[in-house]
Order: C-alpha cells, then sequence, then structure tokens
C-alpha cells in the first residue's frame, strides 16, 4: 500500500515538484505511460463549472497503481492584484484502496507537464536537425517551453513573438539565460523555424502557415476550446496532424474543429500521439508536422506518480 506511515496525505509544493521531477524526466515518464500500453482514448474527461467570477475545472484519470484528479481555477483579473490566474490543487489516490496519499501544487504540475508533453511530440515528430524555435506567447507556459524544447532537441536559437514588448524580452531572457541564443521577433519568424510553439489565449491564428518549411514542426497547445485556435486551417489541411488523442480532440481541439467544419480537415488523418511513440505510425518526411494539444488527465497522473515515487524514497 502505498499510503504514508503516518496515515496523512503528503503535501508536494511548488519546489519540491520542480526539485523531484526535471523535464526530462517528465517527458520520459509520459513516454513510458504510452509505452507501457495505457491508451488516451479510455482517459477522463475534462469538466467544466462557470462560476461568478471565472472557471473551476476537474481532470480525473486512472491506472491500475493510481487514481486522481487535478481541480483547478481561472480567474482572469488576477494577476492585477497579484496573484495566479490557474490555482488548483492534484489529489492522489491509492489505486487499490483508493486511500488519499498526496496533494500537489496544481498550477506548478501544469507548468510541468503541459510543456513536457509538448517536448514529447516534439521529440518524436521534429527533424532531427532541428535547432531553431518559435515561442509564440509570454506567460508561464512560454517560459517553461524553453526548457522542454531544450530537452528534447539542440536548441540554439529562438524566436520570441507576442503582445507586450516587456514580457516578450523577459522570455528571451529565459533562453539566454539557459545557453540560448534569443530575439524577440515578429510573425515572420516561423519562415525559419524548425520548431513553432503556440501557447497563448489568442482566439484567432497567430501566423501564416505558408511560411513554414516542409520540414517544420508546429505544436498548438494555448487553446482547449472548440471555438478559439491559434493556427489557420491551411496548416491543419497541409500537414501531418498528430492529437493526444482523437476524442478529447474532436471535443476540444478548436485549430481542428473549425477546419474539419469548414471540410479542409479530415479526423481519419489525424496521428495520435501513442502511435507516434510506440512506432505503429510514421510521419511525412516532406511536410509539416502539426501537434495539437488541449492538455488531458492521463498526463498529469502520469508525473504525479513519478513525483510521489520519488518523494516517498527521500
Amino acid at each position: 500500500m502505498s499510503q504514508p506511515e503516518s496515515g496523512a496525505p503528503l503535501w508536494i509544493g511548488v519546489e519540491e515538484i520542480a526539485e523531484l521531477m526535471p523535464m526530462r524526466a517528465a517527458v520520459d515518464a509520459l513516454e513510458e505511460t504510452l509505452v507501457a500500453g495505457f491508451d488516451p482514448e479510455d482517459d477522463g474527461e475534462r469538466s467544466r463549472l462557470t462560476t461568478p467570477r471565472g472557471q473551476m475545472l476537474q481532470m480525473p484519470s486512472a491506472s491500475s497503481a493510481w487514481c486522481g484528479t487535478k481541480v483547478v481555477t481561472l480567474r482572469p483579473g488576477n494577476e492585477k492584484v497579484g496573484l495566479p490566474v490557474i490555482q488548483g490543487v492534484y489529489l492522489l489516490f491509492d489505486g487499490e484502496t483508493h486511500t488519499p496519499v498526496a496533494t500537489l501544487d496544481g498550477a506548478a504540475l501544469t507548468t510541468l507537464r503541459t510543456p513536457a508533453t509538448t517536448a514529447l511530440a516534439v521529440r518524436h515528430a521534429a527533424a532531427a536537425s532541428a535547432s531553431r524555435a518559435v515561442v509564440f506567447g509570454t506567460g508561464v507556459q512560454a517560459h517553461a517551453h524553453i526548457e522542454a524544447l531544450q530537452a528534447v532537441m539542440n536548441l540554439v536559437h529562438l524566436d520570441v513573438v507576442g503582445r507586450s514588448t516587456e514580457k516578450v524580452q523577459a522570455v528571451a531572457e529565459t533562453a539566454e539565460s539557459l545557453g540560448v541564443s534569443a530575439r524577440v521577433s515578429g510573425p515572420e519568424a516561423v519562415a525559419e523555424a524548425d520548431v513553432v510553439v503556440c501557447c497563448t489565449a489568442s482566439p484567432e491564428p497567430l501566423f501564416d502557415s505558408g511560411l513554414l518549411k516542409d520540414h517544420a514542426t508546429v505544436a498548438a497547445i494555448g487553446s482547449h476550446d472548440p471555438h478559439h485556435r491559434e493556427t489557420d486551417s491551411a496548416l491543419a489541411q497541409r500537414s501531418a496532424v498528430i492529437v493526444e488523442s482523437r476524442s478529447s480532440a474532436q471535443r476540444e481541439a478548436g485549430d481542428l474543429i473549425i477546419p474539419a467544419t469548414e471540410g479542409s480537415f479530415d479526423w481519419g488523418a489525424a496521428t495520435t500521439l501513442k502511435d507516434l511513440v510506440t512506432g505503429r505510425a510514421e510521419l511525412p518526411p516532406d511536410i509539416p508536422r502539426f501537434f495539437k494539444g488541449t492538455g488531458m488527465p492521463w498526463q498529469d497522473l502520469s508525473v504525479v506518480a513519478g513525483i510521489y515515487a520519488l518523494k516517498r524514497r527521500k
């Protein structure tokens, strides 16, 4: 049984999450889950509750060893009073007895597992020679994705695109602090990129996908809203599309739902991340690769299980 000897669930906070689970280890944990046989099509669904001030989301998942759920709140405007927009907790339970064994900081967990999932897709989709990337966005995920890209590719140069000059410069400084050359750029920078990451709240396409090189890999992870998208329909039509699961993408991935509605994308053409990681699918070498992620509960559970195991060994 996995319950702590005291019987009280362990608390694992922001600093310990970062200390116990480096980015590359989180990427590996996600990959191991898929290789071991877990099928994301069987995962729990995200539920949403609109509150008087924002939203509350819950994301449950289960394996034979563990079950757990993340509960987070989204409160636009919190940044004006010095609080995070996203706050929450993760509750981990023993898979056999369903005894609560740990509680983790939900926002810190999201900051880790979201870029780790992007990195897993990039690991298997990007060209082996990939060294130049563009990041759209200036929030927490933009900063975290730099480390994630470094974990799976030889990241030499980063272009950063965003609306706030000050925030864009801060992301560029994060890259430089990690030994990556960086500059503040515009959307046209995608023409030189091997990898493009979109992590914004934009409801509309951020760049013209016609500028992309044929070998480019694009990851769009900023939205899980069927009516919002960060990429244009031409990208879905032109690319080899990769999804976390077909069912979750058809519910939440506006980047694909919108072009599918227009008739420029066929869901049957999508490759799942599981099939890509396990080698059951190969991508054409002469067209862009497009990973659309919305975030799934199994990703949280995979990373949390690893963190908890390491915490118990300390």
